[in-house]
């Protein structure tokens, strides 16, 4: 790492606003103010692609694209494109959390009006975005037509020649959904045009921002659809072969079966991984790091066969290692990669992570458990190290606390000595901060003290994730003198 920092884990989704779901308008660029002022240097955020089954962020219809969820109407009001009138009134939406259903209808809405006025404008901007954008955009937008099209039908249900992307298939699509398949392309250069004006207001502040990029893409994407060749999928069904996910662990005493297909190494090495290196370059355009989600993937992945109910009677096969991330740093230079290497990480996965300098990851909550040698308590730290108190996956610190015996509890205010008499949120904040991890993050609902309720995700539950928002108002300036006053005293800001 080059420098000693901190920052916050939170995705845009979660931000307060009256449309139902967080965006990229005035509240974000309120909570880059809480941070810097907060003397923060850190951004985390989940992926920005649009989400498909169970609204997660990491079963998205495309690797390359942004969630259109995320437009602002404010600014395209802004803009011009949307009139007082067209916000006024939004439906009562639940204010601590997303209703993803109602929110999609009536932000599609907006967006269509918008759009509507939007072609009424010069439209050299738009067309310079589709040319720069075309080699992932162009399928993006038609798959997305022609799946709306088919009532949502994943793309291997569709008529045969379609779902085999048939250039004349493809040439029909284009002629006759061409309305929808420009509205799908105006929505991400809209996308992208807020993002990043978000991202250089960050970066002005200095903070710099943290993307994922999850390992695996979703079967139901325009990336599968027009490349399985990259993919261990049936030539004749469409249908995976091999399907991702992690044999029993912390999380599942039966595995995750993630629904991922895994992908054809033999086929990406023979390209020489360029649908990889478009991928980096891709989101780099959009974050200043990149955290690789599963990191450990890449030196062997646990792959499941196809209709097994769950991940217990998977297998190991080897990873692409060393040789992928040579050819990206070739082609891409010096990569500001975190690796998340948590679960079951052999010594392999270790060399792999090391060889490249990659930062891992200590996570707070899974330090308690196994004495004075477990590798996520402080004193156990190398400094290229980022440490959490929990992540996207974790319970909140107040939920986790909350549930453990007293005998467990009991050992952790051992450890914390006299951080003991603090809230339990705060303790581990402080715990994280004095740590010799160059970089700590913490969730914001750890900062705000929240309980089980405000929990990102579950894994292993298909419902009710990803939908948290906390309330307007509740970045206080007593927060933020709190966490300014850790940060300043442990040497992570100015």
């Amino acid at each position: 790492m080059p420098y000693r920092a901190s920052g916050i884990l939170l995705h845009p989704t979660s931000f307060p606003s009256p449309f139902g779901i967080g965006d990229l308008g005035q509240e974000a660029y309120n909570f880059i103010d809480w941070l810097a002022k907060s003397g923060q240097k850190l951004w985390q955020v989940l992926p920005l692609g649009p989400t498909g089954f169970g609204n997660s962020p990491y079963m998205s219809y495309s690797s390359m694209a942004g969630n259109p969820l995320l437009i602002s109407p404010e600014k395209l009001r802004e803009n011009g494109l949307l009139t007082e009138e067209d916000l006024a009134n939004p439906p009562k939406f639940p204010e601590e959390s997303v209703d993803f259903e109602r929110v999609t209808i009536y932000k599609m809405d907006l967006l269509g009006k918008a759009y509507e006025k939007f072609k009424t404008k010069p439209q050299d901007e738009f067309e310079e975005f589709c040319k720069q954008k075309a080699e992932w955009l162009n399928d993006y937008a038609i798959f997305m037509a022609v799946r709306k099209a088919n009532r949502g039908q994943i793309w291997n249900n569709w008529k045969p020649a379609l779902a085999k992307h048939e250039p004349e298939a493809i040439q029909a699509c284009e002629l006759f959904l061409d309305a929808e398949i420009n509205f799908q392309k105006y929505l991400q250069f809209e996308f992208f045009r807020q993002w990043k004006a978000l991202k250089q207001y960050a970066n002005e502040r200095g903070i710099e921002i943290i993307g994922d990029i999850p390992i695996y893409v979703s079967h139901d994407s325009s990336d599968v659809w027009s490349y399985p060749k990259a993919f261990c999928v049936h030539p004749r069904t469409g249908n995976p072969t091999l399907i991702a996910g992690v044999p029993p662990d912390y999380f599942s005493s039966t595995g995750q079966l993630w629904g991922n297909p895994v992908y054809n190494w033999f086929q990406l090495k023979r390209e020489n991984y360029q649908w990889w290196v478009k991928r980096f370059q891709g989101l780099l355009d959009l974050v200043d790091w990149i955290r690789i989600d599963h990191f450990r993937g890449f030196e062997s992945f646990w792959a499941v066969k196809y209709g097994l109910p769950t991940a217990e009677k998977g297998k190991w096969i080897r990873g692409p290692g060393a040789d992928f991330f040579e050819v990206i740093e070739k082609e891409l230079g010096s990569l500001k990669i975190i690796a998340e290497d948590l679960g079951v990480i052999t010594p392999e996965v270790e060399a792999l992570r090391d060889r490249f300098n990659f930062p891992g990851m200590k996570i707070l909550q899974f330090a308690f458990g196994s004495g004075a040698g477990n590798p996520y308590l402080p004193h156990n730290y190398p400094r290229n190290c980022v440490v959490y108190t929990g992540t996207h996956d974790n319970d909140t610190t107040v939920g986790w606390f909350n549930r453990l015996s007293e005998s467990e509890k009991n050992t952790i205010r051992n450890y914390l000595g006299g951080m003991a008499s603090e809230e339990i949120n705060w303790a581990l904040i402080r715990l994280a901060l004095f740590s010799v991890a160059d970089w700590a993050i913490i969730p914001l609902q750890d900062i705000l003290g929240l309980g089980s309720k405000a929990r990102m995700n579950t894994p292993g539950c298909p419902e009710g994730n990803w939908a948290w928002r906390y309330k307007p108002g509740a970045l206080t300036d007593e927060l933020s003198w709190r966490l300014l006053t850790l940060t300043g005293t442990y040497g992570r800001c100015n």
